[in-house]
Parts: structure tokens; sequence; C-alpha cells
């Protein structure tokens, strides 16, 4: 099973899910407390709902993210979550955060603090242009991790 966050202009999110119906087919998606942020499951693998995404069409997905792992946001799930996905990577790295809805957590605190963790792991940082971006992102008492090769994940252009 694969969780999905997908972001969409506020005020399109039924659009972005008849999208994401069309290009996975089999999907589940469900609104958030947050305008223009979604949280979708498919049975597909990660790496088939990238493909079948980099080549649809889109006018209304802004960003999409598959999450290696969907955590509680307390700091000991983070870091574990952290240490297992920073065991894969075989290059420089960085961690980008973004927080929703949780006070007790602070994007660049995450960022320093996982980042840490994974240097423990003899991995090298590079913030300007690294070959691996651990994604972070924190929807009030759960996370969403994805580590993601440069390029790796399509990127969308939405038209009015």
């Amino acid at each position: 099973m694969t969780v999905l966050l997908v972001t969409t202009p506020p005020g399109r999110e039924g659009d972005a899910i008849l999208e994401l119906e069309w290009a996975l087919e089999r999907v589940r998606v469900r609104g958030t407390d947050w305008r223009g942020v979604l949280l979708g499951e498919t049975p597909l693998s990660r790496d088939e709902v990238v493909e079948r995404l980099r080549n649809f069409e889109t006018q209304a997905i802004q960003r999409l993210i598959p999450f290696d792992r969907f955590v509680s946001a307390r700091w000991e799930e983070l870091e574990r979550a952290a240490l297992e996905l920073g065991e894969k990577i075989d290059g420089t790295f960085a961690v980008r955060a973004r927080v929703r809805g949780n006070r007790k957590l602070s994007a660049r605190e995450i960022e320093i603090r996982l980042g840490s963790v994974i240097v423990g792991l003899g991995k090298e940082v590079n913030l300007s242009d690294p070959d691996y971006t651990l994604l972070v992102e924190v929807l009030g008492k759960r996370a969403g991790l994805s580590l993601v090769r440069r390029g790796e994940l399509p990127s969308f252009e939405v038209r009015d």
C-alpha cells in the first residue's frame, strides 16, 4: 500500500481527486484539515504511481509525494524512519521538512535533527544539490517521509 500526499490549488481538490482516479485507477483519496492538501492510498507500488503520473497531463495536481513511511509525528518514530531510509542513501543528501497543524515540531528542527541522525550513518550532506532528499511532511499527529533521488518526482504546472 502506497500513501500519497497531493497538493492542489485551494478549491481544486475535487478536480485533483478525479485526476488521481483517472491516472491511478485504484486509489482512495480524502481531504485533510488543510485546503489544497489531499491524502491518497493505492495498492500500486511507489514506482508505478510515479511512472503513471509522470505521463499524465494534469490540470489540478501541483505536487505529489509518495511516502516510504507514514508514522506518528513523534521524535522517536521520525528518527527510526529516518535511520531506515538513511541506510538506502548512496550519495549526498539533504532533509527538507514542512509542518502543518503541529505546534510541537518545527521544520527547521526536523531538518537539523534528522539530518544529524543520517550523518551518524556516515552519509554526507549537500544542501545545494543533493543526490537524495528526505522529504518530511507533518500533518498534525502524523508524518510522511519519502526518500527521493534527484529528478525522481514529476513536476506539474497548474493552469487556471
